[in-house]
């Protein structure tokens, strides 16, 4: 299992949303391919399947729990990183 599927095991869990590090859901969204855009600390994600834009912001290393429950929900209702993605 790759680093990128133990991430997204662990966002899709839903048991550690404050313990992600922002790099590795940056790192795990580029995966999933979304375009990353960077507007000062704002790092703004967007795919052309995908109608919702994430706007992320990192709280010292880690990722915000509600950005990660953003994902999450983005992730599942899209259905992004299965088989048939």
């Amino acid at each position: 299992m790759s680093r990128h599927d133990k991430t997204l095991q662990k966002i899709l869990r839903g048991t550690a949303d404050a313990n992600i590090s922002f790099d590795q859901l940056c790192n795990l969204l580029k995966w999933l391919g979304f375009d990353e855009r960077i507007r000062g600390s704002h790092h703004i994600f967007t795919r052309k399947d995908v109608e919702e834009i994430l706007n992320l912001q990192a709280k010292a290393d880690k990722a915000k729990s509600y950005q990660v429950k953003q994902v999450r929900n983005i992730i599942l209702k899209y259905k992004i990183g299965g088989e048939n993605d």
